[in-house]
């Protein structure tokens, strides 16, 4: 959820799930777990499943923020393959934080709930945002999995790149990437960036745009690029084409027909 308030008044309610917030602009007032509370911008709101709260604008501007529900059962098996064990539900004593990082990641995980990205880069968000949210639980269960030797992690690394060379085009999942390195989703998102530097879903976006380059460069319409690269539709391809190369997809195939 993305939204900007200044009369609205939530009644008092709960959710489900667990819910991430973070202020973009101005102040939100609310009562939770007996007191009150307020979140200004770049704070995080940290709600527990069936946590009773309500909600209002704090000043009379209002506020801009942007609210993300994870279910628990999601939340615990994705801290599960973070920290190599299952564990309980953590507990979230304190409903706002101040922690840049986790407001941070909650932004890049909404960007890539709400645009067409791979879904493989929505798997490496929200493991991310579940990290950085544990840090602040009162009774997470902190262990980590022993870290790979160095042959084991390029290995696990190795064996992701063939998959995203021989697979760029597909949708490919962070259980996909998990299978490819014999190791959690986790554990083979830090190998493979430990050794090239980049995500793997950031990886095969490159992939895909060398492909479209190719291929426009051989006159095939962009439309038809684009779902052959993977890319959603031609806009996407034409903002990342653009984002990576400074110029469209047209421009690049009239300048490289000029040549």
């Amino acid at each position: 959820m993305h939204a900007h308030f200044r009369d609205h008044v939530y009644h008092r309610h709960s959710h489900e799930t667990y819910s991430f917030g973070v202020t973009e602009s101005g102040a939100q007032a609310f009562t939770c777990r007996g007191g009150r509370h307020v979140s200004t911008a770049g704070l995080v709101m940290a709600f527990n499943p069936d946590d009773p709260h309500d909600g209002h604008a704090a000043t009379g501007d209002g506020f801009t923020y942007h609210m993300i529900h994870i279910g628990p059962a999601l939340l615990a098996g994705t801290l599960a393959d973070i920290t190599g064990r299952e564990s309980g539900l953590p507990l979230f004593p304190l409903p706002v934080l101040r922690d840049a990082a986790l407001g941070a990641g909650l932004r890049r995980l909404y960007a890539a709930l709400t645009q067409p990205v791979a879904p493989l880069a929505v798997s490496e968000q929200l493991s991310w945002v579940i990290a950085l949210a544990s840090r602040n639980a009162a009774s997470p269960d902190r262990a980590r999995p022993a870290p790979l030797r160095a042959e084991d992690s390029a290995a696990a690394a190795e064996r992701i790149r063939v998959l995203l060379h021989d697979c760029y085009a597909e949708r490919l999942t962070g259980d996909d990437v998990a299978a490819a390195a014999g190791r959690s989703r986790f554990a083979g998102y830090r190998a493979f960036y430990s050794r090239y530097g980049l995500s793997p879903s950031e990886y095969q976006r490159g992939l895909r745009l060398r492909a479209a380059r190719r291929a426009l460069a051989r006159g095939r319409a962009a439309a038809d690029v684009a779902a052959a690269a993977g890319f959603a539709d031609q806009a996407h391809l034409t903002r990342w084409f653009r984002r990576c190369y400074g110029i469209t997809p047209g421009a690049y195939q009239l300048a490289d027909g000029a040549r």
